[in-house]
């Protein structure tokens, strides 16, 4: 949201997503994740490979920063079932 190109209709969403990450970073007895997509966030192909990481906003080598929301359901489950990320907040992006 602090980038060049952040889209004025996306940053109260994304600041009260700031805030409340900023919240569940203090908290000290919660087991929390907070998993954030790319910046293209849309329907498309399940693909099934796509990257994770911690606060940084994946690009590919065009530079487009995107995940289908279906890859995204797929890195959320697989964080369901593995728990890798606890208290922690982590990325998808191609």
């Amino acid at each position: 949201m602090d980038t060049d190109g952040f889209p004025e209709a996306f940053k109260a969403e994304a600041k009260a997503g700031a805030r409340f990450l900023k919240r569940l970073r203090a908290e000290p007895d919660l087991d929390w994740t907070f998993l954030s997509p790319s910046a293209d966030f849309l329907p498309g192909e399940r693909t099934g490979h796509f990257r994770l990481g911690g606060d940084q906003l994946f690009s590919d080598a065009q530079g487009k920063s995107h995940i289908s929301m279906e890859d995204f359901s797929i890195a959320m489950a697989d964080e369901v079932e593995q728990h890798a990320h606890s208290r922690q907040r982590f990325t998808v992006g191609y």
